[in-house]
């Protein structure tokens, strides 16, 4: 991915903010996860109340069955989460592979390398726990490559930091408007030799279509991002949906559940679908991982 080009002022708050976050990096786990990260706790739930009015609204909209009480329990666990993600991703400024290997184990991995070993194939992904662990499956399948699929931060000192936390011997970022033109450059001869996981995050919030279409998805008519269905149906790759378990502070499980094969004869909109109802369910089952903050239901129908 070409990043972009920075004056001079910009490229010092680029190497200062990079210093920073490999210095904190480097600090034990205890002042990681129970001092800096109690700390932002702190901060963004009592503080700053960071987005409350959109969490609030999002999650009494997303379960109109759970009292008041539970709504504050799982608000305030996602402040929890809030935090913790910012201290996973700062340190991945200094992230050796061994400790990767610490902070995420793959359920199921010797099947699922059997399934996707020598072909291309597609990670549909969420917002849900930290996500940017994810690119560490190739550093388990080294004869892959993680392809990232992205959208561009307007800040390009900001673009860099990302870029530079994101790109690395096992995976590379590709910016959504380019994503197909990427793939066709590298369908036959592999990206860097290597045959290609696709990880698309399909929960953000899409540009509203006279055609898009919407989806029942926690109680509300939502639409999503549809950019995995259509590279699955053009190129006949597999699909599946990337869930995520949280072990503790800095830990998770990530596993794979096939959702389209390739092969099969599927109805409009339908692999997409699949996908909603996966992470539906996840949601549910750990409300508090997922990202409320996010402006998720702008458009309505």
């Amino acid at each position: 991915m070409e990043t972009p080009k920075l004056n001079l002022l910009q490229r010092l708050r680029l190497e200062s903010l990079w210093g920073g976050m490999r210095l904190f990096a480097v600090m034990p786990y205890w002042f990681k996860y129970r001092i800096a990260g109690s700390f932002l706790f702190f901060l963004l739930c009592y503080v700053l109340r960071y987005r409350s009015k959109v969490v609030r609204t999002n999650l009494r909209n997303s379960f109109p069955e759970k009292s008041e009480r539970e709504l504050r329990t799982i608000r305030r666990r996602f402040y929890r989460t809030l935090a913790e993600i910012f201290v996973d991703t700062v340190d991945l400024a200094h992230c050796s592979r061994r400790k990767a290997r610490r902070m995420l184990v793959i359920e199921g991995f010797e099947e699922h390398r059997e399934r996707v070993l020598g072909r291309d194939w597609i990670a549909m992904l969420a917002h849900f726990g930290c996500w940017e662990y994810c690119s560490f499956w190739g550093l388990y399948e080294p004869t892959q490559k993680v392809v990232a699929v992205y959208h561009p931060l307007h800040d390009p000192v900001m673009e860099c930091l990302y870029l530079r936390l994101r790109n690395s011997s096992y995976a590379t970022t590709v910016a959504m408007k380019e994503c197909v033109r990427f793939y066709l450059r590298h369908r036959e001869t592999g990206f860097e030799g290597k045959h290609m996981g696709l990880g698309l995050i399909a929960d953000q919030n899409p540009p509203r279509r006279p055609n898009s279409h919407w989806f029942s998805f926690l109680n509300q008519d939502t639409i999503f991002f549809d950019g995995g269905e259509k590279l699955a149906l053009k190129f006949r790759l597999p699909v599946y949906f990337t869930r995520m378990e949280r072990l503790g502070p800095g830990r998770y499980r990530m596993s794979f559940e096939m959702i389209y094969d390739g092969v099969e004869e599927v109805a409009e909109n339908e692999i997409t679908e699949r996908y909603v109802r996966h992470l539906e369910a996840m949601i549910r089952e750990r409300p508090e991982l997922w990202m409320w903050s996010h402006r998720r239901w702008k458009h309505k129908r």
